[in-house]
């Protein structure tokens, strides 16, 4: 379909037609001439493409030279009679070609006997294959298109959209009066199908605009939701050009226009896409994305990459397409589907009411007259949860009157009043605030959110642009209210009902994340940002004090569970001093487990939970006694042991026997592990006879935790390289570690505790699985002299896109009398066998690591000192450890 204010007009320059006529006549063979036009044809295309020509001339001059080519080429084949035709269906029947889309064609008969159009019909497709034409093809009769189009929704929608190439133009006059609405597919049907069609679609793509490689065609906001509204337009209104639904009232200019720079944004772009792959590619795929963004003209900037910048506009673009399709289809649905229905009408105030389940305007200047009405519909939508959306033509008045929120809209008392009344509401706040982003409202009243729409960081750990997380992360929030998140997220769960505010946590939510892409560190920046909301917006100072906090520290949890070892005392003393309360804590554990759901799916799993966790429960119980009461360390491993005494005791084992084993340990192993992990080491290490052999012990979660991993437990003796070979053994299973404790006993046994995950991010808890994870680690550690080799495999495609620099930061941990390297670097198989080998190699000895994976990196913590036990103080060790992973671990 075309859109407005354009009129195509064949380019000849591309290509001389009488020229290849000519060449065509003198030719012995028509395959080489009609091979040279192709692509002199697509040659001359590209040139004007990256000389900036109109994309649409390109698309739609690409399909009229192939009309222009397959008619001759039809003419050069005999045909038994005018009994057939050639038809162009699909995309290229809408008259759009890019440079490999395949061209869709029918060949179209009048009877159902093709036998006298075989061979002619072989020969002519085989022709085009032969001259390099990528075409899709169907031979029908006019019986077969009205049986298999009353059969399927995809094939009416294909054939709707064609066009006479060569051949009787009654034919295709015969089979779209065959096709007619009348006949079958009528429009109301036609419309739901096509409708569920899409939502299954959208579905595919988890109904989100976006993602870090999106396909152009087919995610939200894309190109099939731009024909979307043209099939519907075409089969209810029998439109030819989009022009034709503003003349019917279903767009007005300005939504056209949207549509119109939406199309060619999106054509520019999947131009470069086959142009630069030399095929039909869809996908935006990283390997692409930065090259597209050079050609179109962006350039680095201190504060965003190009990448980024053309990103961002990608995104702006599919949002305002997927707003339009939404509101299109709900006018579409109101007219077509429920055009004949008495709604019922219920009067919600003097400016709003609701039909058929709808909210509606009561005025069509409301919004110019009251434009607080744009804040006050979607309070009222929280206040009557029962309202399912809002009715189309409101959801225009919408987008025609948001400009007037600016600074002196924001400023109005009344204004205020009602948006932090929507955020105090009982209802779905976080739905009405997704309600708001939808229509372009959200943004408006909030510019610091407005600045961060369709801003996407261009790694594979933030897999959603800024608003889009920051929504996510406020559905995650309410979904804690939920019954069912009681399984899922149990302490999250308990803690929603007891928090005092909830407005509180629904502001700080909006704001942890509105600081990026401006500067400097981002959690400060919000912070100022949300303290000068909450005094716009007249919030206590102890409650902008309090939401300011959440937004500075918002990291502060998951990185301290992640990085720092949360069995230290002092780790929770000093993380409880920063907290301060059980209140602020309370917060801060919502508001990370959301953000961590919120910002990529594969992020959270039960050993990350169980952290977190324990970092509340340890910190809560920190606070209840007093931050000028923390534990002594001395009581703590007293207590430890006793209760592990007592344990080992109820099963028969003897004290006497307990006793040396403890002895060679020290102190550090009773504040690394709870009496029942010390028991059930313990009874092992007892049990276990031969002692050439590695004791390899595995424990699940039961069946009643929902968090936790798999532990492994090894005890052996030390070597060098057992760390290294560990942890290459791990990957051959198929296991990512995710944290481990290291211990060597004062007669040199280690014993090493792991936390492994399966690739899916799950704990193994099959007991077939489990042994095979013991025979297979008990048979790579048995020999110190067979450990082998890493070997390391191929680096996944996305990560050769990010260039992720190695960094290693050495800093000491003098409570603990050890050194802490925090090591960020690119993620990639073999890689912690990789660091072991370092440790070894440099004489260092690890005695704890916390492993996490963030995308296309990895920010590891390794606690670590010399092989005499003491910490790393020397410079020069230092630079030596520092170069060396740094030069084995870049990419």
């Amino acid at each position: 379909m075309l859109l407005h204010h354009y009129r195509f007009e064949p380019d000849t320059s591309l290509l001389d037609l009488d020229v290849f006529r000519d060449e065509l006549a003198g030719s012995r063979s028509p395959i080489v001439p009609f091979k040279a036009a192709l692509q002199d044809l697509q040659a001359g295309l590209d040139e004007k493409f990256r000389a900036g020509a109109d994309i649409r001339d390109l698309i739609r001059g690409r399909a009229w030279y192939l009309d222009q080519l397959l008619a001759m080429a039809w003419a050069q084949h005999e045909w038994p009679d005018d009994g057939v035709a050639l038809v162009a269906v699909g995309g290229y029947g809408r008259g759009e070609l890019h440079p490999h889309s395949d061209i869709d064609l029918l060949l179209l008969l009048e009877h159902d006997d093709d036998t006298p159009y075989r061979e002619p019909l072989t020969a002519f497709i085989t022709f085009l294959w032969d001259i390099g034409l990528e075409i899709g093809h169907s031979v029908r009769s006019l019986n077969d298109c009205e049986r298999e189009a009353d059969a399927d929704v995809t094939v009416i929608t294909n054939l709707l959209e064609s066009r006479l190439i060569a051949g009787p133009e009654r034919l295709r006059d015969a089979m779209r009066e065959r096709l007619s609405p009348e006949r079958l597919w009528p429009a109301d049907r036609f419309f739901e199908a096509k409708w569920q069609e899409q939502i299954a679609r959208h579905y595919r793509y988890n109904n989100s605009e976006y993602h870090l490689e999106p396909n152009l065609k087919s995610s939200p906001g894309g190109l099939r939701d731009i024909q979307m509204i043209g099939w519907v337009a075409k089969r209810h209104f029998g439109t030819e050009q989009y022009t034709d639904i503003v003349a019917n009232g279903f767009m007005n200019d300005a939504e056209l226009r949207i549509l119109s720079q939406g199309q060619a944004f999106l054509w520019q772009v999947r131009y470069a896409l086959h142009m630069l792959t030399g095929r039909a590619e869809d996908r935006l795929q990283f390997d692409h994305q930065r090259t597209i963004a050079e050609l179109f003209g962006f350039r680095d900037t201190p504060e965003r990459l190009a990448v980024e910048q053309f990103m961002k506009r990608y995104y702006r673009h599919v949002t305002a397409l997927a707003q339009l399709n939404d509101m299109l289809l709900q006018h579409f649905d109101e007219v077509i589907l429920r055009g004949q229905e008495t709604l019922e009408t219920a009067k919600l105030n003097e400016r709003f009411e609701t039909k058929g389940g709808y909210i509606q305007v009561r005025s069509r200047t409301l919004f110019r007259d009251k434009p607080s009405a744009m804040l006050e519909l979607f309070l009222l939508m929280a206040q009557h949860p029962e309202i399912e959306g809002v009715r189309a033509d409101t959801i225009r008045l919408i987008r025609d009157h948001r400009h007037q929120i600016d600074d002196h809209y924001r400023a109005d008392p009344l204004h205020q009043r009602f948006f932090m009344t929507l955020l105090r509401s009982s209802g779905n706040v976080p739905r009405q605030l997704r309600r708001m982003n939808r229509y372009g409202i959200l943004g408006k009243y909030l510019p610091e959110f407005g600045r961060a729409v369709g801003l996407m960081q261009h790694d594979l750990f933030h897999i959603y642009t800024v608003d889009a997380h920051t929504l996510r992360l406020l559905k995650f929030l309410h979904g804690f209210r939920k019954p069912e998140a009681k399984e899922e997220f149990p302490v999250a769960a308990a803690i929603m009902p007891q928090l005092p505010k909830l407005d509180l946590l629904w502001i700080a939510g909006l704001f942890h994340d509105v600081g990026k892409g401006r500067g400097g560190d981002h959690s400060l920046i919000g912070a100022e940002d949300v303290a000068h909301f909450c005094k716009r917006h007249r919030v206590s100072t102890h409650d902008t004090n309090l939401v300011s906090w959440l937004v500075e520290q918002h990291l502060l949890m998951s990185m301290t569970a992640q990085k720092r070892d949360i069995t230290d005392p002092d780790v929770i003393r000093d993380f409880a001093l920063v907290v301060r309360s059980e209140t602020r804590l309370d917060y801060l554990y919502v508001l990370t487990v959301a953000d961590i759901n919120a910002t990529n799916p594969t992020l959270w799993n039960g050993w990350r939970a169980s952290l977190l966790r324990q970092l509340h429960s340890e910190t809560k119980r920190a606070l209840r006694r007093g931050l000028k009461n923390p534990p002594d360390r001395d009581d703590w491993v007293r207590e430890t042991r006793m209760e592990a005494r007592s344990l080992l005791q109820t099963i028969g084992i003897d004290a006497e026997q307990i006793d040396p084993l403890w002895d060679s340990l020290g102190e550090d192993y009773f504040l690394q592990y709870a009496p029942s992990e010390i028991a059930w080491q313990t009874q092992g290490i007892m049990g276990h006879t031969d002692i050439h052999l590695p004791l390899v012990l595995i424990s699940a979660p039961t069946k009643g935790m929902s968090e936790g991993g798999t532990k492994v437990f090894i005890h052996t003796r030390s070597v060098d390289d057992l760390f290294a070979a560990t942890a290459a053994a791990m990957e051959q299973l198929g296991l990512s570690i995710h944290d481990a404790r290291i211990a060597t006993s004062h007669n040199n046994w280690t014993l090493n505790t792991f936390i492994v995950l399966d690739n899916q991010g799950q704990a193994i808890c099959e007991p077939e699985r489990i042994e095979e994870m013991r025979r297979h680690l008990v048979e790579e550690l048995d020999d110190p002299d067979d450990y082998p080799d890493i070997v390391s495999r191929h680096t996944p495609r996305q990560l050769k896109h990010f260039k992720v620099p190695t960094e290693v930061l050495i800093e000491q941990d003098p409570a603990n009398d050890r050194t802490m390297l925090e090591l960020s670097a690119p993620d990639r198989p073999g890689l912690l066998a990789r660091v072991g080998r370092i440790f070894m190699e440099q004489g260092i000895a690890l005695s704890a690591a916390k492993i996490a994976t963030l995308g296309e990196r990895v920010e590891d913590v390794f606690f670590i000192t010399t092989k005499a036990g003491k910490p790393l103080t020397d410079p020069d060790r230092q630079q030596q450890l520092r170069e060396r992973l740094t030069d084995e671990l870049s990419v």
